[in-house]
């Protein structure tokens, strides 16, 4: 079993910054992916952002070159740096991982820009 513990959303100006954290706990070893999804309210969950074991990234076009994944192996730990953040970026986000063909999902921590 993976626990996954996301922190660090909150309330932000439009074009201000927030920096997620994603802490995982539990079985860690063989996470093969780690990343982010949101879901806006009336919206569909959307991937955000995943990074591998390796390092290979992927955005969705919608934050790409805004946003930035990175994860610290040694602590378990992934964090999603938020810059120039718009009201279109307003929503829960969940962080999740992936190890040996299961997918674990946190509960969730809300983002909100204000305009």
């Amino acid at each position: 079993q993976v626990q996954l513990a996301e922190s660090g959303g909150g309330l932000v100006q439009v074009g201000g910054s927030l920096r997620l954290s994603c802490a995982a706990s539990g079985s860690t070893s063989s996470i093969t992916i780690i990343g982010w999804h949101r879901q806006a309210p009336g919206k569909q969950r959307e991937l955000v952002a995943l990074i591998t074991n390796s390092g290979s990234s992927t955005y969705s076009e919608s934050v790409k070159g805004r946003f930035t994944i990175s994860r610290d192996n040694a602590k378990s730990t992934a964090y999603l740096q938020m810059n120039t953040l718009t009201p279109e970026d307003t929503a829960v986000y969940y962080c999740y991982a992936t190890r040996l063909g299961r997918n674990y999902w946190g509960q969730g921590t809300q983002v909100t820009v204000s305009s």
